[in-house]
């Protein structure tokens, strides 16, 4: 089964630079199948991992960011593979 983990930030004003960098930064203990970072209007931030586990899986997370690079708490979010197409 795959799945993946979502994490999304906002980064306080003006701080959406220095979040990317520090999530770019940011090694997990194991390597997931696929990681891929995106950015959006309004300083978000977006991490998917995807891996090779049960639902219910421990899995390694990103951490939290220091609370002065972000305006709210990291949203996490769990989700298993029903469908894939490459195209």
């Amino acid at each position: 089964m795959t799945v993946a983990l979502m994490w999304e930030a906002r980064a306080a004003e003006g701080r959406g630079a220095e979040l990317l960098a520090w999530v770019r930064g940011q090694r997990l203990p194991e390597e997931p199948l696929r990681r891929e970072t995106f950015r959006a209007p309004q300083d978000r931030v977006l991490v998917i991992t995807w891996w090779d586990a049960a639902y219910d899986a421990e899995l390694p997370e990103l951490p939290e960011p220091d609370g002065e690079l972000v305006n709210r708490v990291v949203h996490r979010w769990r989700f298993e593979s029903v469908d894939a197409w490459t195209g």
